[in-house]
């Protein structure tokens, strides 16, 4: 036990009924027995304190691999945005030159407006015997 052997113990035991006397020994028993219960409890809420601290830190850890897929994918649609607005501004300057081009030259006279009519056609009569 604690790395001493039987005769340590007696030695021990001994100096300690020499010391204490009779009378005291058992309540200084007691006394021990408390301390070395409560120092088992402190080691064990320090291990379920080490425990949770290590669950924390892989709840950390996933949090982060979270984090830097949504900054990736942002980054992604940052992109694809980018491209979309790349297109557009292509389509607009190539609509401005088509603009700029003129289509028929100045000088040409202007087309003569043609009127369109409808004509009614005639009903065709139908003969129906009753």
């Amino acid at each position: 036990m604690f790395g001493m052997g039987f005769t340590e113990i007696l030695i021990i035991a001994v100096i300690a009924i020499l010391f204490l006397g009779p009378d005291k020994l058992p309540s200084a028993m007691v006394d021990i027995a408390k301390f070395f219960r409560s120092a088992k409890d402190a080691i064990g809420n320090v291990k379920d304190t080490l425990e949770e601290e290590m669950n924390v830190s892989d709840i950390k850890k996933e949090a982060l691999a979270y984090k830097s897929q949504l900054n990736d994918a942002t980054a992604r649609l940052s992109e694809a945005t980018d491209v979309k607005a790349q297109v557009n501004s292509q389509i607009s300057s190539i609509l401005d030159d088509k603009e700029e081009i003129p289509s028929a030259p100045e000088n040409a006279a202007p087309k003569e407006s043609q009127e369109v009519t409808f004509k009614k056609k005639p009903k065709k009569e139908e003969n129906i015997d009753v």
